[in-house]
């Protein structure tokens, strides 16, 4: 009985360590489980279920990792301006960082680069978004501190796979890949500074759910940086179930007790917007309306 037991335990151990290299912050999660009920007290975790419509709209399905070439094809920062995007964020050395479909590493190579607290990669340039372009698992044990790191969250093994083959590339050591949930991004309570959110959001399932649990993992300081392809623009060569309206993305972000603190409007194709938790010392600011140029 006793070796049976022992058995168990190391099976448990084993699967573990094999685990671990791609969800570095369930651990994190597990460690603030208690700071995560302090902080929420107002609201518990939403029961909910799949949705295919959410507030109006309906929720668009997830791009697969077959076709994650599309992210890193060459014509990307002269459509969408990413650079520029990239600018904006404020990023700077010693943040804890999450890029939330991450994908193949578009964004969190060069977040990777912005955030670091000491040099991890042989160029010292903050490369804008698009200077990785291949695919991309690398990390080691997750550490206790997160300052300088990148939590780079996706749905799909894949996409994680292609993003480490990326991060070695690159000779980064600051990412850590994070194996989500359709209905939890699997974050660490009150530790991030900045959540970016590219185009994924209105590919949620789980809306409600996941955006609880994001407002959880932000500092009181701390943002979600959403871009999402303009609604309003006839122009935006996507299509319009992959677009959302600044009034809709207002009208979700507002129910899940978010506030517009700072917004960005002369992108080509995209709506760049920030919020964070509405009990945020950071002061709220309304919505410029969207007017075609």
């Amino acid at each position: 009985m006793r070796f049976s037991l022992l058995l168990a335990l190391w099976m448990l151990v084993g699967l573990a360590t094999i685990t671990s290299r791609n969800v570095f912050a369930d651990d994190l999660v597990e460690e603030d489980a208690t700071e995560t009920v302090a902080r929420q007290n107002e609201k518990p975790r939403p029961k909910e279920k799949a949705r295919r419509t959410y507030m109006g709209r309906i929720v668009a399905q997830p791009m697969s990792h077959r076709g994650a070439a599309w992210l890193v094809r060459p014509e990307r920062d002269d459509e969408e301006k990413a650079g520029e995007s990239f600018d904006r964020l404020g990023l700077e050395p010693g943040m804890t960082v999450v890029d939330l479909g991450c994908g193949n590493g578009y964004w969190t190579i060069p977040m990777a680069r912005a955030v670091a607290v000491n040099a991890t990669a042989e160029s010292s340039d903050l490369d804008p978004p698009g200077e990785e372009n291949d695919e991309s698992p690398n990390a080691d044990a997750a550490s206790e501190s997160l300052d300088g790191k990148v939590l780079a969250v996706d749905i799909q093994r894949e996409m994680l796979q292609m993003l480490q083959r990326n991060a070695a590339r690159a000779k980064l050591d600051n990412i850590q890949p994070v194996l989500g949930a359709i209905d939890d991004p699997k974050l660490p309570a009150g530790k991030v500074d900045l959540v970016l959110l590219v185009d994924v959001y209105h590919e949620f399932s789980h809306p409600e759910s996941m955006l609880w649990a994001i407002r959880q993992s932000l500092k009181p300081d701390g943002v979600i940086a959403l871009l999402e392809y303009r609604a309003e623009d006839p122009a935006v060569p996507i299509k319009p179930l992959h677009k959302m309206s600044k009034s809709q993305i207002m009208q979700e972000y507002k129910a899940s007790d978010l506030k517009l603190v700072r917004e960005y409007n002369a992108l080509p194709w995209q709506h760049l917007m920030f919020f964070a938790r509405d009990d945020s010392p950071l002061p709220e600011i309304e919505p410029e309306p969207f007017t075609q140029k």
